[in-house]
């Protein structure tokens, strides 16, 4: 999982993604925020909006318990791969979970100033949250990279998990920003590469545009086709196969002209039944096969 978008606030360790994905299997994520837990309350926020603290990231009463356990057991000397195997059984997630390194990686972007700045500043690199939070990915970005990434070591358990696995499949989240990180650690990139012919990469490009969030305007702005044919441009080196939305079935021979074969079936999930029917289409892409639908 991706761990470039950690952030330390407040003198707390925050993994946004590690615990969205947490709180996502445990069944206790915001339905419609898409992140944080369900039956929030902000007591904490308003009381340190009110003494003038840095507030701009939303962290509830409930998430605030996550992030002081995993700060402790840091502080202690855990790696952030035990604490995320400690928080997801403690929450109810029941499946393994690997943060892609104990080493740490942040993803960092170079961006134009906000519209408010001083007219003529130059441009200048924040953290992914920064970028993705405070500024609401308002702003172009120049360059992304990726510190750290060279050096970091995967966590235990990480190339296990991708050489053993039955397939190896890429979610359809931002390329860059999102799964990025994760390919930028070059032990990791090249496992996955070595199990190119079962790896599958699902699109979160639809007809042009993501779904939700910046990741076609980021592709764009930083030189990527944003469509499902730049999609398969990015994931070509690591998977042998893309999955793309029915609507974007006229562009499967473009796809398939980048050395990707191209699975088209309905990929986006509006239900459970849309997502179980999509994990199954994936899975029979890298020659699983999955029980029948209930």
């Amino acid at each position: 999982m991706n761990c470039g978008d950690d952030i330390v606030l407040g003198g707390l360790h925050i993994s946004p993604d590690l615990d969205t994905v947490i709180y996502c299997l445990a069944g206790e994520l915001d339905p419609e925020s898409g992140w944080g837990l369900r039956n929030e309350s902000w007591h904490a926020l308003e009381t340190l909006r009110r003494l003038g603290g840095q507030s701009w990231f939303a962290l509830g009463d409930r998430d605030l318990g996550t992030h002081l356990y995993r700060t402790q057991r840091l502080a202690e000397g855990a790696p952030l791969s035990v604490v995320t195997a400690e928080l997801g059984t403690r929450w109810g997630a029941e499946v393994r979970l690997l943060p892609v390194t104990d080493d740490r990686l942040r993803t960092r972007l170079t961006i134009d100033p906000p519209a408010e700045g001083a007219a003529g500043a130059a441009e200048t690199e924040v953290s992914f949250q920064e970028y993705f939070v405070k500024l609401r990915h308002a702003v172009a970005v120049r360059s992304v990279r990726f510190v750290g990434a060279e050096r970091a070591r995967p966590a235990p358990g990480v190339l296990r998990a991708v050489s053993a696995a039955g397939a190896v499949v890429i979610a359809p989240s931002n390329p860059i920003v999102s799964i990025g990180p994760i390919l930028a650690v070059p032990e990791v990139r090249r496992a996955v590469t070595q199990r190119r012919e079962h790896t599958v990469a699902i699109s979160p490009i639809v007809a042009g545009a993501a779904l939700r969030g910046p990741a076609g305007r980021l592709m764009a702005e930083l030189g990527h086709e944003a469509s499902v044919v730049g999609v398969a441009r990015l994931y070509a080196p690591v998977a042998s196969a893309l999955v793309v939305h029915s609507e974007d079935a006229p562009l499967a021979a473009a796809v398939e002209a980048e050395g990707m074969r191209c699975i088209v079936t309905p990929a986006i999930m509006h239900t459970p039944d849309d997502a179980a029917a999509l994990a199954r289409a994936t899975l029979a892409a890298a020659g699983l096969q999955t029980p029948p639908s209930q």
